[in-house]
This record gives structure tokens, C-alpha cells and sequence, in this order.
């Protein structure tokens, strides 16, 4: 009877994980989504780059620090924060001039992702 216990919990826990896994996934898509849809200049060590270059540059580095990324907030860290070649931040240039940080601009767009999730 304990073992049939143990491996109710367990397989349990895998639907969790799955499901975690999934919506991360969704989440991460999104997000790089919102990059390759937007009509903004990405800035990558003094570097402009089409909203579809930036996309390209963070599904490259995700697929690097997949097994690191275990959160939403992960991906934004490894992936869309700043070079780690020269440590120097990702900015957005938006088509008005106005220019933030890219970890910023992904942060806000989660928030809004989560809360209409």
C-alpha cells in the first residue's frame, strides 16, 4: 500500500512539473514574441538590431541556458538582460526615440502577460 502512495505522489508531482515546464515555455515564447513583433530597435553593445535579430540572438541564448532557466524571470536574466561578453546592458529604442533598458521593458510585459494569464 506504500508503495502505491509514493507513486501516486510522484507521478503527481511529474504532471506538476510537466505542466510548470509548459508554462514557462508559453511564457518564454511570448515573450520572445513580443521582441520579433514589436517596432522597436534593439541595442546590443552599441549594435542596432531588428526586432527579428534581437528575437533570433535571445531563442539562441535560451537554448544555451535552457537547463538554468527555470523561471520567466530566469530567461529574462540569461537572456535579454545584458552581453556576456562585455557585461554591457540590452537597451530598446522605441520608434518615438525613447530608449529603456530591454530587462525592463520584458519585466513590464510580463507583469501584463501574468495578469491576463
Amino acid at each position: 500500500m506504500k508503495h502505491y502512495i509514493f507513486l501516486a505522489i510522484l507521478l503527481g508531482s511529474l504532471v506538476v512539473l510537466a505542466e510548470d515546464k509548459t508554462t514557462l515555455n508559453k511564457t518564454i515564447d511570448h515573450l520572445i514574441a513580443t521582441v520579433e513583433r514589436s517596432k522597436c530597435t534593439f541595442v546590443r553593445n552599441g549594435s542596432d538590431h531588428t526586432p527579428k535579430e534581437a528575437a533570433e540572438h535571445m531563442r539562441k541564448k535560451y537554448d544555451y541556458y535552457k537547463k538554468e532557466i527555470k523561471t520567466p524571470a530566469d530567461f529574462i536574466e540569461k537572456c535579454a538582460t545584458k552581453s556576456e561578453l562585455s557585461g554591457k546592458p540590452y537597451f530598446v529604442k522605441f520608434p518615438d526615440g525613447k530608449t529603456v533598458k530591454c530587462k525592463d521593458w520584458l519585466d513590464e510585459e510580463l507583469k501584463k502577460y501574468q495578469q491576463g494569464s
